[in-house]
């Protein structure tokens, strides 16, 4: 097994940071804007983004969570264990505002669109936008594209983007691991 690292540390940081520099240009003093992490990784990102979103312009944005499970289309083909869902933290409507998804990296696309089916549980929004760490660009099975990117990666599908978080893996950094034969 072979792993590359692609981002970890200060660049990390500065990746995140831009990326909310990009959200304030767009969306101002977010009255009219939120965030959700798609579960289960994306909470942390959007948790990051709105505290510093408010150390960089003092704006406070909602942020929530938003757990997919039963909205995925291959929920009943996970094998024979039971599903554990993720908890879903939306504590304010999402009727006419920009929902700005958020999650660690865009493969297949699947996952959000199930999001966008799940959000419908919560009101209609104005508009949705999304937001990832890593786009996986040539592995896409559905025609969805991110309108905010940290970083592109070019890869196959039998390799794997891993993001770690320091809330919960002690360190933030994404890794490219390869399967040798």
């Amino acid at each position: 097994m072979k792993q590359s690292l692609l981002l970890n540390g200060p660049r990390f940081e500065i990746t995140l940071k831009r990326l909310c520099q990009q959200l304030i240009e767009n969306h101002g003093d977010f009255s009219d804007t939120v965030i959700i992490g798609v579960q289960p990784r994306g909470p942390y990102m959007a948790n990051r983004l709105q505290q510093e979103i408010k150390t960089i312009s003092g704006a406070h944005v909602h942020t929530g969570a938003l757990d997919i499970t039963f909205h995925r289309d291959d929920f009943r083909m996970k094998g024979s264990s039971p599903l554990q869902a993720s908890r879903t933290d939306i504590d304010f409507l999402v009727d006419d505002k920009v929902v700005v998804f958020v999650d660690d990296v865009l493969w297949t696309g699947r996952t959000i669109r199930s999001a966008m089916d799940a959000i419908q549980s919560f009101g209609r929004p104005k508009k949705i936008e999304l937001m990832v760490l890593v786009d996986r660009r040539f592995s896409r099975q559905l025609p969805i594209e991110p309108d905010y990117i940290g970083m592109q990666v070019d890869s196959i599908d039998a390799q794997k983007v891993i993001v770690s978080w320091q809330e919960t893996d002690q360190e933030d950094s994404v890794v490219l691991i390869t399967e040798e034969k």
